[in-house]
């Protein structure tokens, strides 16, 4: 079977600007609405508690028990990182540490 890969190859340079592109597109800042920001991590909480109870009630599929306790542990550890991590004093997050005033 012969291949007819050389009769459609690419322009090189569009390939690299689809991949630059990409790039932009992943390292953008996103900026959310206040009250959204605020409860980003009591929702990741909520959620973990949620997926938690959730495996309290899969009977007969105990395969889904592994993945639900993990989504629920992710979770819970990324609401609590989250809301540690904005209580943290501003000269704790820039990696000093408080000295005598």
């Amino acid at each position: 079977m012969l291949s007819d890969a050389e009769t459609h190859s690419r322009n090189l340079g569009e390939r690299q600007e689809v991949m630059r592109g990409g790039g932009v597109f992943f390292s953008r800042k996103v900026w959310l609405p206040k009250a959204i920001y605020v409860a980003i991590p009591y929702f990741y909480l909520a959620v973990g508690v949620a997926a938690l109870l959730a495996t309290l009630y899969i009977g007969n599929w105990l395969w889904v028990l592994p993945h639900y306790v993990f989504f629920a542990l992710a979770c819970l550890h990324l609401g609590i990182l989250v809301l540690r991590r904005r209580r943290r004093p501003k000269n704790r997050r820039d990696g000093q540490r408080p000295g005598p005033d």
